[in-house]
């Protein structure tokens, strides 16, 4: 029996400060922890999460890769397509992420709220209404 054929789709890499220990705001968000790995001093190297099927990494800083504490600005917004934006938007807020942008119905079709997460990542949870 042949494994069924995965689809393309995005996996996108959320890049820390070193010396990051704990990535609990993404499980208290309500992410599932795929794999951790840890640097010699218990600090994290990469890990993978699952979001109601949507994959992400985070990954400590290497090379010329920017991650937002650091660079002083957003680096990438990462949209989420989700059922329920509020209750995505306030899982969020009470895993500790802070509100940029409301939940608010927009002209061009879509339910969106922004919020930025502890690291400085800024998230786009939206429904297509």
């Amino acid at each position: 029996m042949s494994s069924p054929k995965l689809k393309t789709h995005f996996a996108p890499e959320l890049h820390i400060p070193k010396a990051t220990f704990s990535l609990d705001f993404y499980t208290n968000f309500g992410a599932h922890e795929i794999f951790c790995l840890r640097n010699d001093d218990g600090s994290v190297h990469v890990a993978e999460f699952e979001l109601d099927g949507a994959t992400f990494h985070v990954h400590e800083t290497m090379g010329s890769a920017l991650e937002p504490l650091s660079s002083g600005g957003v680096t990438t917004v990462i949209g989420l397509f989700v059922d329920d934006v509020e209750v995505v938007l306030q899982n969020a807020i009470l895993a500790g992420a802070v509100l940029i942008n409301p939940t608010t119905d927009h002209e061009y079709g879509y339910r969106q709220a922004m919020f930025r997460d502890p690291f400085g990542h800024f998230w786009q949870v939206q429904k297509k209404i």
